[in-house]
């Protein structure tokens, strides 16, 4: 049986309420609700509106000049920033990343290239994923 965290574990976002298109750019700080793709050029900050729920997806031809903060995180583009996610954050094989990332799970796929630190939150649940996921790690190992 897992151990649960008595926190409510958020869920990605599945749907995409706001598109920052291929050949946009948008200049300022940009804060949002729901699931955000950026197929297009943001200099500023992205933020989401609500810090256990939202979701940024950054496709290959998108540019992110600015700092993420944004629970779930699905990155195949170019972010030049930190990114903090209280949720997962996904490093897809053309992602590009000159930034520290915050996270409480990372999955980065052959190719990604990270110039920064990996941070794990030290507050979220270790599980040992190698015998199922049953029993906790022990996080002094």
């Amino acid at each position: 049986m897992m151990k649960r965290n008595k926190e409510k574990i958020s869920k990605p976002v599945e749907t995409i309420d706001t598109l920052v298109g291929t050949g946009s750019i948008l200049q300022g700080d940009l804060e949002f609700t729901g699931g955000l793709r950026v197929d297009g050029h943001i200099k500023g900050h992205v933020s989401a509106q609500d810090s256990n729920n939202g979701t940024l997806v950054l496709s290959e031809s998108g540019v992110v000049e600015g700092d993420i903060n944004v629970p779930h995180v699905v990155i195949n583009g170019t972010v030049r920033g930190n990114i903090a996610s209280t949720g997962h954050v996904e490093l897809q094989a053309s992602a590009k990343i000159t930034g520290d990332i915050h996270y409480k799970a990372v999955e980065m796929e052959l190719g990604a290239v990270l110039n920064g630190s990996l941070v794990s939150d030290s507050s979220a649940p270790v599980y040992d994923v190698i015998s199922g996921g049953a029993e906790q790690a022990d996080a002094s190992k």
